[in-house]
């Protein structure tokens, strides 16, 4: 984190101090509040447990595989049983003329022949059979299997997003926060030249233009301060969205961590790299498997299948007059051969094959993609690194710049807009500086994910120059306007 130069500490300006004094109770609705200190490599691990984009890949790849078990279910042996328990009952209303001249004794309705007894029967059913030939379902099998490949590179590829994601969220934070510094820096600068200025104009010193000019600059930096602390808020619950927790504070980066060249310092291994390993390319690759295995399915259609069956059958009923039951079994070969299927077998291998064509586009499209954002992040980070050398130096410039301006203001070669502007743009060449270094680590970071490089290891190697120092901050349902709580002296940049 960077210590303004110690030639900014002036005296706190009356319109800062009651914001100052506010402090201790913001402290203590933190200490309150349900959450505490963690660094990188924690906040990494709470996201890979409870990142609810993670966990929803996680579930669909467990989805997929247990699609492979439901197309490998047709090739085992099919087993089914059905039975049947019912309560019969005929009625009849047809007479025989025989009977009846035959003398036979009617039932006085002239049905002499009628039986409308009722009556219950039983029945058992079991079947049996096994795949012993079927292309088809063999290639749906191969294509599942397909099907889970890819899912586990999407997965990987959704791991590493969750990785710079949270990465991202955390540097913006302190990246958020050490803007913050500088604009409270800015503000208690510019109040103090206010002070000066009404004082001044109070004995006749100076003209009430350069009072005006003066409020007008600390209007504005107050506005830059507010708008700093809106973005302090807004990354803090970027983070707090990714892993579902809220942290009181997280860590600061060492003013040591290194500024240099990717290793290797060659672009071409970059690029090889992301292409062999990158997951989204990896995933597009396993996609186009994944089509070629529906052409083969698709293709099956036109075989024949063979299957070998056995089944049994069980019945029985009550009926008076009849003992005993009714059995039977069957075993044999079973065989279909799709002959015309009124052309849709055809125009379904034209489909598969459309879709394998587009399959090849799409890899060959992220296989592109993929190599242009290797090649620019490795340009910028590289880029970054002389951007950080030259903001550090514009801070020294500046300081020396401002400096020179005051000296001239108190001997009147100078006037007050030449001091307030020298005094904003060393401010805003602090707050460069410090977008500069958080650049660089994500870009970095995602130089690494484009690769197919970024996993816990490398957070961990960031994770090492984290310091004590603690960058706090509350809600604004906490603590109400006011968010940050650090807002002490920043750590003075050697020059």
């Amino acid at each position: 984190m960077l210590r303004l130069p110690s030639t900014l500490a002036f005296k706190t300006p009356r319109p800062l101090m009651a914001q100052r004094m506010l402090l201790p109770a913001l402290l203590l609705s933190v200490w309150a509040a349900p959450a505490w200190s963690a660094d990188l490599l924690t906040i990494t691990r709470d996201a890979l447990e409870n990142n609810a984009e993670l966990s929803s890949a996680r579930s669909q790849t467990q989805s997929v595989e247990a699609g492979r078990d439901v197309a490998r279910g047709d090739l085992l042996p099919q087993l089914n049983a059905s039975g049947n328990v019912a309560h019969n009952r005929t009625y009849e209303s047809q007479t025989s003329a025989a009977g009846t001249q035959a003398g036979q004794v009617g039932n006085g309705t002239g049905n002499t022949g009628g039986n409308d007894d009722p009556f219950n029967s039983v029945s058992l059913t079991l079947e049996a059979s096994q795949a012993l030939f079927d292309a088809r379902n063999s290639r749906e099998v191969e294509q599942a299997e397909r099907e889970i490949d890819q899912q586990i590179y999407a997965l990987a590829s959704t791991e590493q997003q969750v990785l710079i994601d949270v990465a991202t969220a955390y540097f913006d934070i302190l990246r958020a926060n050490d803007i913050l510094d500088a604009r409270l820096a800015q503000e208690r600068a510019i109040g103090r030249q206010l002070e000066q200025a009404e004082e001044q104009f109070e004995v006749g010193l100076i003209a009430i233009t350069e009072v005006e000019e003066a409020q007008a600059s600390f209007d504005q930096s107050r506005a830059e301060r507010i708008a700093a602390q809106s973005d302090l808020q807004v990354s803090f619950e970027a983070l707090e969205r990714l892993t579902g927790q809220r942290y009181a504070s997280i860590e600061a980066l060492s003013d040591d961590y290194p500024i240099q060249q990717p290793t290797p310092s060659d672009r071409d291994y970059w690029v090889d790299l992301a292409v062999e390993n990158n997951p989204l390319v990896l995933a597009e690759q396993a996609g186009v498997e994944v089509s070629r295995s529906a052409v083969g399915v698709a293709q099956a259609q036109r075989l024949p299948t063979l299957e070998a069956f056995a089944s049994y059958q069980y019945a029985d009923n009550d009926i008076d007059g009849i003992q005993g039951h009714d059995e039977s079994s069957q075993i044999g070969l079973s065989a279909n051969w799709p002959l015309y299927t009124g052309g849709s077998t055809q125009a379904s291998i034209r489909q598969s094959t459309y879709q394998l064509e587009a399959s090849q586009f799409d890899f060959e499209a992220q296989r592109r993609d993929t190599v242009q954002q290797v090649r620019s992040l490795y340009t910028q980070v590289s880029n970054d690194v002389s951007t950080v050398d030259a903001r550090e130096q514009a801070i020294v410039s500046n300081q020396s710049a401002l400096d020179a301006t005051r000296a001239g203001y108190e001997v009147g070669t100078r006037n007050i807009v030449d001091v307030l502007n020298a005094e904003q743009n060393l401010y805003n060449a602090i707050s460069d500086y410090a977008q500069a270094r958080y650049d660089y680590v994500v870009n970095l970071l995602s130089l690494r994910q484009q690769s197919g490089r970024l996993d816990v290891e490398a957070v961990e190697e960031i994770n090492a120059w984290l310091q004590g120092e603690e960058v706090t901050f509350t809600l604004p349902e906490d603590a109400g306007s006011s968010s940050v709580t650090n807002i002490g002296e920043r750590p003075v940049l050697e020059q």
